[in-house]
């Protein structure tokens, strides 16, 4: 089936009307993602102390951990059941309970409720991340999936940046559980805006044979639906154990395991370096302030390096992309373990945050563009999944590191290792 777009004036009114809300409304869903890659960390060290619950180093980890093993559950399922129900629906349901949770946490009497509904508000943010991503691609113009991953990815930085600079203000003056009370508000207006303004995916509507809603929706938003062949054994995926089972065929499984490998090495790296820079930094030598001016400098690298990365990926290809992103941040990490004036280690800082961080969201957009409407969301919440358990596993082995006194340089070296171990996954992949 072949729709033709509507007229230029329209088509340019109604691509206007969905860049007006499908992308800024995925955007600020990306951003609770940043939110909750740092918030934990901010409120520990008030935890730890004998005011408040008095947790141990063992108790802070494993209400870290908690977190990330629910995002981990929830890009699986979530991911998965997006296929099934639909984009619209599954990314309001996920920043609902995501945020009703979130400020549940605020009220935990006790670390034991608190890692619990830890656990819980991750389920809900894990499938923020794969279906607000399958919805962007579907609503960007053609030939331009790189970017337009990459630029939703930037809310992800934004999040995290921007709750780092909020901690240092609220919780001196208005505690630790005002952090989780304001990460829950951008629901109060982010959930009803996606109600009444967030239209369901024609991609996803015209794999669940409803084609006439898929023209509808395609013809509002000036998107031409194209006859794209649907690979032997995937007319049928209709159910979240039929789209599962999708990924595992022999036409997809070398790309699953691949782009499973390589997402593991690049949320290693993402949260590796995010939790452990300013300590590794302040091991070789430098005051607190600076390292965590490094920090901060690495994830302003990250912002521009997916603007550019995005417009590379659409030019030469997701895959070529990744493989140089992933290559040359394996270098600019271990270039981190010479010691240099401050000026030519904040560069590097710099670089490094350009390419590692962009390497990882080049993975997202690979498989994006790599895979149909019907298993689009499932293959990127298995991705994401996959990437969740080296979220959990880079900050372990940076801190058994840091534990053994050998972090710097010995974690760069480590990190370049793995930089290079996702460029050669990525290189494995396949385009047909």
């Amino acid at each position: 089936m072949s729709t033709a777009p509507p007229s230029p004036a329209a088509a340019t009114g109604t691509r206007a009307r969905a860049a007006e809300w499908v992308a800024p409304l995925c955007w600020v869903a990306v951003l609770l993602d940043g939110f909750d890659l740092v918030v934990v960390g901010t409120v520990i060290p008030t935890l730890r102390t004998p005011e408040e619950w008095g947790l141990s180093g063992s108790g802070a980890t494993a209400v870290i951990t908690v977190g990330l093993l629910g995002m981990m559950v929830g890009a699986l399922t979530i991911g998965t059941l997006t296929d099934v129900v639909g984009r619209r629906r599954a990314l309001i349901g996920a920043v609902a309970a995501f945020s009703l949770l979130t400020l549940l946490c605020a009220f935990a009497p006790n670390a034991a409720v608190f890692g619990v509904l830890r656990f819980l508000a991750g389920i809900g943010l894990g499938g923020c991340l794969p279906t607000a991503i399958a919805m962007v691609n579907e609503f960007s113009r053609s030939g331009r999936s790189g970017r337009a991953t990459t630029t939703i990815m930037t809310g992800y930085h934004v999040g995290a940046v921007a709750t780092a600079a909020l901690a240092i203000v609220v919780i001196p003056t208005l505690g630790w559980r005002a952090m989780f009370v304001i990460g829950a508000l951008p629901a109060l207006v982010l959930v009803p805006l996606m109600v009444r303004h967030l239209p369901e995916s024609a991609g996803y509507l015209l794999a669940q044979g409803r084609c006439a809603e898929a023209e509808e929706v395609a013809r509002r938003h000036g998107l031409t639906l194209d006859d794209a062949p649907v690979p032997a054994g995937e007319e049928g995926a209709t159910g979240a154990a039929a789209t599962v089972r999708t990924l595992f065929t022999a036409g997809r499984l070398r790309n699953t395991v691949a782009v499973g490998v390589t997402s593991f090495m690049g949320l290693l790296l993402v949260y590796g370096l995010n939790n452990w820079l300013p300590t590794i930094m302040r091991e070789a030598g430098y005051d607190l302030g600076s390292s965590l001016a490094f920090l901060l400098v690495l994830n302003v690298g990250a912002i521009v390096g997916l603007l550019v990365a995005g417009t590379v990926a659409d030019r030469v290809g997701a895959r070529t992309a990744g493989m140089a992103w992933f290559a040359s941040g394996a270098l600019f990490l271990a270039l981190l373990s010479v010691r240099l004036p401050t000026a030519g280690l904040y560069a590097m800082c710099f670089l490094t945050g350009c390419f590692v961080f962009s390497a990882q969201v080049l993975v997202y957009a690979f498989v994006s563009a790599h895979h149909p409407p019907q298993v689009r969301a499932t293959a990127l919440g298995w991705s994401a999944g996959a990437g969740r358990i080296g979220a959990i596993v880079g900050p372990v082995v940076t801190g058994a590191l840091v534990t053994a006194g050998v972090a710097f340089p010995w974690g760069f070296y480590v990190f370049a290792v793995v930089g290079v171990l996702g460029a050669i996954g990525m290189s494995t992949t396949r385009t047909r």
